[in-house]
């Protein structure tokens, strides 16, 4: 299949060549053309604008920033919606609020083209590997039509519902986790005076109730980190950390729901922004958090 990808950050890079490898023919574009040297070394063909981008493929997955980056993406002058894409389909894999999302599908309804909406769980590694969790939000005869592509990049896909149902998905799945980082952090602040080996400590905390899997992945890059080591390449950002947590607030506030953790999370890590970097991997927070209060 002649699939297309607009946005090649880490995650887009790293579907691009997941789908190459499974046999399909890729072509992408970005905002940053410095970005699509290791897809087109990969075997990928680039695209000049959106416009290209569209017009030459059966199904277009988009990743991109925010709603912002969205709107221009597909309703530019040449966008993704430019030119004629009736009968096309269109895979939106950006983590945003639903609104964002219920928009955009109409606007590609109208276009002919059909719109599903599938954000991931997940970093760059499942994503190479297929493995990642994939939250779809569609009608059911469009996510059957996008289920073979998205089956080859993930390991569980479930449909969530209507267009804007994965959007809520994704952020309740990544509440927990932008959470985790910070209450690891403080954690470890209050068992420093113990002077244990951190690595010793990441084992101890990965094996009780209150470990989650992410520990079992980063824990050990998080105890080099302690260390004053490497941590390991930045799967997720700090930056992607802080627009998450904003996205979450946001739709917590169309609601009415008070989400007081994330509040509070959101505020600790634009402290670790200003303080380390926003290109920092996401774990870094817990090391900032941890070293605090002696610094």
């Amino acid at each position: 299949m002649q699939i297309g990808i607009a946005g090649i950050g880490k995650m887009g890079a790293a579907i691009a060549q997941r789908l190459i490898e499974v046999g399909h023919k890729v072509t992408v574009w970005n905002r940053s053309a410095d970005k699509l040297k290791p897809v087109t070394a990969a075997g990928a063909a680039a695209a000049a604008t959106p416009a290209e981008l569209a017009r030459n493929a059966d199904a277009v997955i988009t990743i991109l920033t925010d709603a912002a980056a969205i709107d221009a993406v597909y309703t530019g002058a040449s966008g993704l919606l430019a030119p004629d894409v009736r009968g096309k389909l269109f895979i939106e894999m950006s983590t945003v609020q639903p609104h964002t999302e219920v928009a955009l599908a109409a606007k590609v309804r109208a276009k002919g083209a059909v719109l599903v909406e599938c954000p991931v769980g997940g970093s760059t590694g499942p994503a190479r590997q297929g493995k990642l969790i994939g939250l779809m939000g569609a009608e059911p005869v469009d996510g059957a039509r996008a289920k073979p592509i998205l089956e080859q990049l993930c390991r569980r896909l479930e449909h969530c519902g209507p267009v804007g149902s994965g959007a809520v998905m994704k952020l309740t799945i990544n509440m927990p986790l932008m959470i985790y980082w910070q209450a690891l952090g403080e954690a470890l602040a209050l068992c420093r005076p113990l002077g244990l080996d951190p690595a010793r400590i990441m084992d101890l905390l990965a094996d009780t109730s209150g470990g989650p899997n992410v520990l079992k992945v980063r824990g050990a890059g998080v105890a080099q980190m302690l260390k004053g080591g490497d941590g390991g390449p930045v799967t997720f950002d700090v930056d992607s950390a802080v627009k998450d947590l904003r996205t979450m607030l946001a739709e917590g506030k169309a609601h009415g729901i008070e989400l007081p953790l994330v509040e509070k999370t959101l505020a600790c890590y634009e402290e670790t922004k200003r303080n380390v970097s926003g290109a920092a991997e996401v774990s870094a927070v817990s090391v900032y958090w941890a070293n605090r209060a002696k610094q």
